[in-house]
């Protein structure tokens, strides 16, 4: 496109509406607080509210009373909605409804817990010409485009809308980034791990900056890696690194891959950092040992919006993931899916500030 991008980052996801029972449990709680959340949408929104940056959704959702409500959610977190679908409601929900995602934080040794309720819904209805992808990517213009296999995983028409949306970005010089977030319950009922390494092999030839871990690299994309150590419950680095280099090997398009490492000695004291692969090397975010957690989701789509942010305003590599570590990191100390935390508390996680009080 010629002259300035209207947005920084456009994002291509569902946002469900979020049922917290607090410090209780979804199956013996009488009270819910209501959120909004959503992979991709929590990435536009927090580099939105923490960063600053202007950022849209493309998203739909079914015209009734709880759409209506997720859509003033979202008007409170600043994402622009120019690209929401609205679908017309039967009354019922048999033919399109909206998305419910019930989730406890957990505590100590009981880990967090999450029951979604999203068959049928707006989203998943979507096909590549719901959208004018010229107008949005050429006309309009995005620095970023980003999505994932949340989204991808929704329904047989999605990873034909997120591979258009990828194609015409890269024709118009958006950047893309792609999370993996392979999620088991969402390919269950449509082919399982051979399905997701299907659709997520086809949109990676359209991808600058990969994000996943080792189960996404292995149940999303069929990379494996021989003699890597567990003993830490996850892939070792050294061993996380050659996988990467598989990827890269296969996928040249990738520039760049990211990951959060993350181990969870209770549902609310994690070892916390990050990585982040470049053709040049590898970059470490400071660790965090034993990081006390409030609500844990939504750390990793923090990560990303932090590391995005430092790639948009040309920082290096070192300062890009030491800010998405730190994002992710603060943004899992409060309830909810999407950032609560300051540009400036971010700044001073990143130098090694204190939890001592500011007044």
């Amino acid at each position: 496109m010629t002259g300035t991008p209207k947005w920084d980052l456009v994002a291509l996801g569902e946002v469900m509406l979020r049922l917290d029972p607090g410090e209780g449990r979804i199956h013996t709680t009488r009270t819910f607080t209501a959120w909004e959340g959503g992979g991709e949408y929590n990435v536009a929104r927090g580099l939105r509210r923490t960063f600053g940056k202007r950022t849209a959704i493309v998203t739909a959702l079914a015209d009734n009373p709880v759409g209506r409500l997720v859509e003033d959610l979202m008007l409170q977190g600043g994402v622009a909605l120019d690209y929401l679908k609205w679908f017309d409601y039967d009354g019922v929900g048999r033919a399109v409804r909206n998305g419910l995602n019930f989730t406890e934080r957990g505590f100590g040794v009981r880990a967090a817990l999450g029951c979604s309720d999203r068959g049928h819904t707006a989203v998943s209805q979507l096909i590549p010409l719901d959208f004018s992808w010229t107008k949005m990517f050429c006309d309009d213009g995005a620095h970023w485009f980003h999505t994932g296999g949340i989204f991808a995983a929704l329904s047989e028409t999605t990873p034909e809308v997120a591979l258009q949306a990828m194609k015409e970005a890269r024709k118009n010089g958006t950047r893309v980034s792609y999370d993996l977030n392979y999620r088991p319950s969402l390919w269950k009922g449509t082919g399982g791990s051979d399905k997701a390494k299907e659709v997520n092999r086809a949109l990676a030839p359209y991808v600058d900056l990969l994000l996943g871990n080792e189960e996404d690299f292995t149940s999303a994309l069929g990379f494996e890696v021989d003699g890597a150590d567990l003993s830490n419950g996850r892939l070792d680095e050294a061993s996380y690194v050659r996988m990467i280099e598989q990827v890269v090997s296969v996928f040249p398009n990738i520039s760049m891959v990211a990951t959060t490492m993350r181990v969870a000695s209770t549902a609310s004291k994690n070892d916390w950092g990050a990585i982040l692969w470049t053709p040049s090397g590898v970059f470490h975010a400071t660790p965090r040992p034993g990081l006390e957690i409030l609500d844990r989701v939504g750390g990793g789509d923090s990560f990303a919006s932090g590391l995005i942010y430092g790639l948009l305003e040309g920082k290096d590599p070192q300062w890009c993931v030491d800010c998405g570590a730190a994002h992710g990191a603060l943004a899992m100390t409060t309830p909810g899916d999407t950032s609560m935390a300051t540009l400036g508390e971010v700044l001073k996680a990143m130098k090694g500030g204190t939890a001592r009080v500011d007044r």
